[in-house]
């Protein structure tokens, strides 16, 4: 089964006291590409969620965001130092007195605030911690199985896209049978026709002249390109259809696919079938162009 690297999946995630969304988007990449957004909150975190995204996303360029929300009492993260700011707050106003300068005292305040070591940082509560990463894995493995499913579901699409390709490459390829049999006597009537205008009449060297056709038709031959078109077209849907299907493997098929038809286009000299060489080479394009898109 086929998975697309175009995905999206959210979820939200409500605690006794918090609230956490992630989104997960993917596209196209040739390679893994993560970017993350986290709170500053959870910045040790990056790493574990890289893990999480590398092994259950594979491939793609990910863009990954995490929000949360407080809903119940919020404990701020810094305090004042009041003894320190008193501190600062007395020596101004001395400082002040003996410049016989009369300072507000919102402003002394104001400026003892700014002073170094104003704030503390409160101790952060292990337990509560624990207690947030867990809902926010949470919300990161429901919004990493949405955006799983939405790719294989994409997948599943690309799937009939490439199977309708491949049946129309098939009947071309039909059609290129049937009118190879009318090939060969048309291209030994056409030599024919020019050895009797080149000479004039009809009496020249026929056992030569056989030889010479049998040289050419070897030459204009593609039974063998035929046989591995056909092959390969076949393959590729078996390995469409298996759980190690990818799309660089996928890809590698559809160049041999290619290389069959650019030879049957170069040997055939036949207006018809390089006209279904054309036809064939629309819808490998459109393969090529969609396996970029698979994991």
């Amino acid at each position: 089964m086929l998975k697309s690297m175009t995905g999206f999946g959210n979820a939200t995630v409500e605690g006794t006291n918090l609230t956490v969304t992630v989104e997960v988007k993917t596209l196209n990449s040739k390679f893994l590409d993560i970017f993350c957004r986290l709170p500053r909150q959870f910045s040790d975190k990056e790493i574990e969620v890289r893990s999480q995204l590398t092994q259950q996303l594979e491939r793609g360029k990910v863009e990954f965001s995490l929000n949360y929300t407080r809903t119940g009492e919020v404990r701020v993260g810094l305090v004042v130092n009041r003894a320190l700011v008193g501190a600062y707050v007395q020596d101004l106003k001395e400082t002040a007195n003996g410049m016989l300068m009369s300072v507000p005292d919102a402003e002394v305040l104001k400026l003892a605030l700014s002073q170094p070591n104003a704030y503390t940082s409160e101790t952060p509560d292990p337990e509560a911690g624990a207690n947030d990463w867990s809902i926010v894995q949470q919300a990161i493995s429901q919004a990493i199985q949405k955006c799983d499913a939405f790719r294989r579901q994409e997948g599943a699409s690309l799937e009939g896209k490439f199977s309708e390709y491949i049946q129309t490459i098939t009947d071309r390829l039909a059609t290129i049978e049937e009118q190879d049999v009318r090939r060969i006597p048309a291209v030994r009537e056409r030599m024919r026709a020019s050895v009797v205008e080149l000479l004039g009449n009809e009496d020249f060297d026929k056992n030569r002249f056989e030889q010479e056709l049998v040289y050419y038709v070897e030459k204009f031959d593609i039974s063998e390109e035929k046989v591995r078109l056909k092959n390969h077209l076949v393959y590729f849907i078996e390995v469409m259809n298996t759980e190690e299907a990818n799309g660089k493997k996928l890809n590698f098929i559809a160049q041999e696919i290619g290389r069959e038809i650019n030879t049957i286009g170069s040997k055939a000299n036949d207006a018809t079938i390089q006209r279904l060489v054309v036809q064939m080479k629309d819808e490998l394009e459109k393969i090529k162009e969609q396996t970029m898109n698979v994991i």
